[in-house]
């Protein structure tokens, strides 16, 4: 087991983002994610509500839990990509990590009430 790296006085300290810093920087990351459109519906990913979870550790590291429509989409190869590059291109980003997942099924309860008004869902 490798020991852990002991702080000394040479070390500085990791810095620390406020919860403020935090959620500008996500709001910055959402914009990003925002101009990935599903191929098949004229959406983006996010408010179609395939983007699950957005963590931002405090080094910039993003991870990025998301689904898609189906797991049959013929865009699963190539959508989680898109975000993730598009995510990597957000200023002082550090690593970008996406996680495709299958639980919770999608379902349209997860798109904003924009989206469904604009594909006539309600």
């Amino acid at each position: 087991m490798p020991k852990p790296v002991e702080r000394t006085e040479d070390t500085p300290p990791s810095p620390q983002l406020s919860s403020i810093e935090k959620s500008l920087f996500e709001a910055e990351v959402v914009e990003q994610i925002r101009t990935v459109y599903d191929p098949e519906i004229p959406v983006n990913v996010y408010d179609l509500g395939l983007i699950y979870d957005i963590q931002v550790a405090d080094n910039k590291d993003v991870h990025i839990m998301m689904t898609l429509t189906s797991p049959a989409c013929p865009v699963a190869g190539s959508l989680p990509g898109e975000v993730e590059s598009v995510v990597r291109a957000t200023p002082g980003i550090g690593n970008v990590s996406v996680e495709l997942t299958w639980d919770p099924p999608f379902t349209v309860d997860r798109m904003s009430e924009e989206t469904k008004l604009m594909l006539g869902l309600m």
